[in-house]
C-alpha cells in the first residue's frame, strides 16, 4: 500500500510539475525495485528506521540517491499513514465478505441436505415448535449477510482520499488532489485537512463490524457446543474439528468451536481500545493514534482465521436425526397448532383457544402421554366440537409445512430461500485474490 501510493504522488507532482521527468522515473523504479524485494522477502527492515514507511524511504535513497528526497514532496507522514490504512482496510474488507461467502454457501450446502430433518425450535432453551434443521441454518445465513452489509456500508466511509492534506493544513505546493484520488481507487477527496487527519471513525467501524461478526459466530459455536454435548446430542462432529482429553482416552472435545466462542472477547476488547484512545483526544493528530494498527491487524486477523474455522466445523458437522426427531416428540411442541387448528376450524377466539389447548397438554401431562398419543375421546372431552381431523395436527411433518407464512418454516419456504439465496449469493459473489 505504502509503496502503491508513493507512485501515485510522485505521478501526481510530475503531473503537476512540482518534480522533473527524470526524478519521477528514478524514484518510481527505486520503488518498484522495493516492492520486488519485499515481495521475495528479500528486503532488510531495521528497526532504527522506526516504520515500513522510514524504511522504504531509506532504501529508496540507497538505490537512488539524494533525489530519493523529493518522495515526501507536499505530504506529510500523517496523511501517507491514512491513505496506506484506508486502502489496507479495503482489501482487508474484502477477504472478510470471501470468507462470509464460504460460511454461508457451506450453511446453505448442509441446509440442501437436511430440508426434511424435523428437530425442535427453543425458546428459552426448552422446546417449543418443530423446524426443519435447513431453516434453523438459514437464519445464520440471514445473519452473515447482514455481516457482509456492515463491511460493506464501511466500505463507503473508506473511499474518501487522505492523500494531500500533508500534516493537518493542507500543503502551499499546487496538487492535484483528484488525480490521485481517481489513481489510487478512491471516489472523492476528504473536505477538510484537520478532520482527515485525527480521523479514526472508518477504523471504529470496522472494529464494531468485526466485534458483531464475531459475536454471531461465537453465538453459533455456542449452539453448537451445547447440540454436541451428551445431554442433547444432537450433531455429530467428525473427527477432523474435535480433540482428545490428555487423560481421558474416550474424550472427543469441540475446541474449535470453544476457540471461536472465546476470540469474540479480543474483538470486543480491542473495539474498546480503540474508542478510549480517541475519546480524549483533541483535533488534530497524536501518537496515541499509531496505536489503531495493531488493535486493527488483531482483531482482522481473528476474524479471518474464525471465519475460515467455522467453514470446516460446517463442512465436518452433520446432524443427529434420530436424536433431533426424538427430542421434538418431547415438551408436547405442536400445542399451538391445536389452538390454531380451533381458531381455523371452530370459531373460537384465539385465547379461549389457547386455554382449550392448555387443559388438552395437562391432561397429556396427567396421563404420561404426548399429544400425538391422546385419543380422540379424550380430547373431545375438552372441546366436544374436535372430529379426527385433528389427529393429524400433531404430527411433526404437518407441523412444519404448515408453517407457510413468509419466512417461516415449511419445507416450500425453505427450498425457495435456498433457492433465491444461492442465485443471490452467485450474481455478488466477494472475489479476493491474497
Amino acid at each position: 500500500e505504502d509503496i502503491k501510493v508513493s507512485i501515485a504522488h510522485v505521478e501526481m507532482l510530475f503531473k503537476q510539475k512540482i518534480i522533473s521527468f527524470k526524478i519521477k522515473n528514478k524514484i518510481i523504479y527505486g520503488l518498484n525495485k522495493i516492492e520486488k524485494e519485499i515481495s521475495s522477502k528479500k528486503f532488510e527492515f531495521n528497526k532504527k528506521y522506526e516504520d515500513i514507511h522510514m524504511n522504504i524511504e531509506k532504501r529508496l535513497f540507497q538505490i537512488i540517491g539524494e533525489e530519493a528526497g523529493y518522495v515526501h514532496t507536499a505530504r506529510s507522514r500523517n496523511d501517507q499513514v491514512i491513505t496506506d490504512f484506508k486502502l489496507w482496510l479495503k482489501t482487508a474488507t474484502h477477504e472478510i465478505n470471501n470468507n462470509l461467502d464460504k460460511v454461508i454457501k457451506s450453511s446453505i450446502s448442509l441446509a440442501e441436505k437436511n430440508i426434511y430433518t424435523i428437530m425442535p425450535g427453543f425458546t428459552h432453551l426448552k422446546n417449543a415448535q418443530a423446524i426443519s434443521f435447513a431453516h434453523y441454518l438459514l437464519s445464520y445465513v440471514e445473519i452473515f449477510n447482514r455481516d457482509k452489509k456492515r463491511f460493506n456500508n464501511n466500505l463507503e466511509s473508506i473511499e474518501e482520499n487522505p492523500l494531500g492534506v500533508a500534516a493537518l493544513s493542507g500543503t502551499s505546493f499546487n496538487i492535484d488532489r483528484n488525480y490521485t484520488t481517481k489513481k489510487l481507487g478512491f471516489k472523492k477527496p476528504t473536505n477538510n485537512s484537520i478532520d482527515t487527519v485525527s480521523d479514526r471513525d472508518f477504523v471504529i467501524d470496522f472494529l464494531y463490524s468485526v466485534s458483531v461478526c464475531s459475536m454471531h459466530v461465537s453465538r453459533i459455536a455456542e449452539e453448537l457446543i451445547i447440540w454436541n454435548s451428551d445431554g442433547f446430542n444432537l450433531i455429530n462432529l467428525s473427527d477432523k474439528i474435535v480433540t482428545g482429553s490428555s487423560i481421558m482416552p474416550q474424550k472427543k472435545n469441540p475446541d474449535l468451536l470453544e476457540y471461536l466462542r472465546g476470540k469474540s472477547g479480543t474483538t470486543y476488547g480491542n473495539l474498546f481500545s480503540m474508542l478510549t484512545i480517541l475519546k480524549g483526544l483533541p483535533l488534530s493528530y497524536f501518537k496515541d493514534l499509531q496505536d489503531d494498527k495493531e488493535i486493527v491487524f488483531s482483531s482482522n486477523n481473528i476474524l479471518v482465521n474464525s471465519l475460515r474455522i467455522l467453514d470446516e466445523v460446517l463442512k465436518n458437522c452433520s446432524p443427529n436425526k434420530k436424536k433431533m426427531l426424538e427430542l421434538a416428540n418431547t415438551g408436547y411442541i405442536t400445542a399451538t397448532d391445536l389452538a390454531d387448528y380451533l381458531v381455523k376450524n371452530h370459531s373460537i377466539s384465539f385465547r379461549n383457544a389457547y386455554q382449550k389447548t392448555s387443559a388438552i397438554v395437562n391432561l397429556a401431562e396427567k396421563t404420561n402421554k404426548n399429544l400425538k398419543e391422546l385419543t380422540l375421546e379424550q380430547l373431545k372431552k375438552v372441546e366436544p366440537k374436535l372430529t379426527k381431523d385433528v389427529l393429524k395436527v400433531f404430527e411433526l411433518h404437518n407441523s412444519v409445512n404448515s408453517k407457510k407464512s413468509f419466512g417461516g418454516t415449511s419445507f416450500d419456504n425453505i427450498k425457495k430461500m435456498i433457492m433465491i439465496t444461492k442465485n443471490y449469493l452467485e450474481k455478488n459473489l466477494v472475489h479476493y485474490e491474497k
